[in-house]
């Protein structure tokens, strides 16, 4: 399966963004799916994620009450609407997926066999 993370872009404080996960050659039905993030240099940090059956959601603490994580079967994408944006949330966001992650490993990036190249996202005044 192949993802394509977009939606990054410039935006100032306390503004919004859109992050979409679009998956080609499989369906993301029955995939867990998650958003890590990045600074140049440092780890990839977990997000957020929603588990195979969009049962089970998990929010990194910094994004709780911000960020949420959404799927669209029909669409086959899962979406990550971004408010109130810091400039701490800046990075270059990264979706990934995995069919076998159970969900107290949701937050490991090593759990997630599909990656996508990474969308930046900017957050400046």
């Amino acid at each position: 399966v192949q993802l394509q993370a977009s939606g990054g872009g410039l935006v100032q404080p306390g503004g919004s963004l859109t992050l979409s996960c679009v998956a080609s050659g499989r369906t993301l039905r029955g995939l867990a799916v998650a958003w890590f993030r990045q600074i140049p240099g440092m780890d990839r940090n977990f997000v957020a994620a929603i588990d195979r059956n969009s049962a089970g959601i998990r929010y990194t603490d910094s994004v709780k009450g911000r960020f949420t994580i959404s799927r669209d079967n029909a669409r086959n994408t899962v979406a990550l609407q971004m408010n109130n944006l810091r400039p701490e949330d800046a990075a270059v966001y990264y979706c990934a997926a995995g069919p076998s992650v159970i969900t107290s490993n949701l937050q490991s990036p090593s759990a997630y066999a599909y990656w996508g190249l990474g969308t930046l996202v900017t957050v400046s005044s």
